[in-house]
This record gives structure tokens, C-alpha cells and sequence, in this order.
């Protein structure tokens, strides 16, 4: 039986080598990939928003609301981006994806801060809020029975934001309008409340 040419041999051990790579390559391509969404993801999960008046439970006391005296949620974060120039802060209930209601918008925070008290005030910028319409906080204080969730969101910014309007104008969705460009992380804390009416 004759030997198959030297040049066919080599032609298939060329087609392994190349198949070998084309492998490996796809491999550490697979392998880089992950490794930066897992980067992101640690990055994103770093960002962290919390009370020290909200426990496990997630409940809201009734003083931060209108059944109470209606004050601001003392907030604290940590591990927020480098970068971060400032920050911004929004609360919100979501009725139903066209029915969302805001109670407090505050921009401007210095990268400095790291904590909000009870009942702050002088710390950034405040906007309005859509239960009066005032510049302000307004406590949640729900016309339904039942548990509500109220989402405080916290953006890390890369630069402050820059409005040609007054501060009564400032609203949730102009807020988010301006900063789409300039946010660099989020960070979510959910609250719940339910009424006795």
C-alpha cells in the first residue's frame, strides 16, 4: 500500500494547527468577555444605597410619611465610581408604568457627602415633587389601601448638572433627562409602607 505524499500529510497537520487556534482563540475570546460583565458587575454591585431606620423587613416607619411627622429617610452609601463628581437622588412610586408619582429630587450633591440625615437640608439642589407641585420632599401618604413600594434611587454623576430652568420646573423625568449622559452607577433602595385607613 503506498504511503499518501508528504505534502498531504502535511496539509492536514497544517488544517489541525489552524483549527487548534481558531479553538483557542474562541475560547479566550469567550473567556475575556465574561471576565469584563463579571467587572461590570461588580462594579455596578459595589454601588450600594441603605437606612439605618430600614430593616430586613423593608418597611417604612410611619414617621417618614404623612401618618407621622413627615420626614426625610436618613440615607447612607457607599462605593460609588472613582470618578463620581456628584450625585443625585430620586423617590418614587410606580401606580402603574404610566402613573408614576415623585416625592423627592435633589441634585447636586458633592461627591464629598456619603450620607443624608433626617430631615436634611443645604445639601445639593432640591426640584419639585408631583404631590403638590412644591420644591421639596412630600411624604408618601397613599389615597389606596395596602402595601405601596417607594424606590429611592441614588445616581453617581460625572458632572454636575446644569439647568436653564427654575427649581419648581424640575421634575423626575427632567431630572433623568439631564443626567442620561453624565450617570456613571445607580443604586436602589425599596421601601414599603401600607396605610390603616
Amino acid at each position: 500500500m503506498e504511503k499518501p505524499p508528504k505534502i498531504m500529510r502535511f496539509s492536514r497537520l497544517q488544517d489541525m494547527i489552524i483549527r487548534i487556534l481558531l479553538i483557542s482563540l474562541c475560547i479566550y475570546s469567550l473567556l475575556s468577555c465574561n471576565k469584563d460583565d463579571n467587572s461590570v458587575k461588580l462594579e455596578e454591585s459595589a454601588f450600594k444605597l441603605s437606612s439605618p431606620e430600614i430593616g430586613p423587613d423593608s418597611l417604612l416607619p410611619a414617621d417618614y410619611t404623612c401618618d407621622g411627622v413627615s420626614a426625610t429617610l436618613p440615607l447612607e452609601w457607599s462605593g460609588s465610581p472613582d470618578n463620581t463628581g456628584f450625585f443625585a437622588l430620586i423617590m418614587h412610586h410606580e401606580a402603574s408604568p404610566a402613573d408614576i408619582h415623585w416625592y423627592w429630587v435633589v441634585y447636586n450633591i458633592p461627591a464629598s457627602v456619603q450620607n443624608l440625615p433626617i430631615n436634611v437640608a443645604g445639601i445639593g439642589t432640591l426640584g419639585n415633587n408631583s404631590v403638590n407641585g412644591n420644591i421639596g420632599y412630600a411624604p408618601p401618604c397613599s389615597q389606596g389601601p395596602g402595601p405601596k413600594k417607594y424606590v429611592f434611587t441614588l445616581y453617581a454623576l460625572s458632572s454636575s448638572v446644569s439647568l436653564s430652568i427654575p427649581n419648581s420646573e424640575v421634575s423626575r423625568d427632567v431630572l433623568l433627562d439631564s443626567i442620561k449622559n453624565i450617570t456613571l452607577a445607580s443604586a436602589t433602595l425599596t421601601v414599603i409602607y401600607s396605610r390603616n385607613l
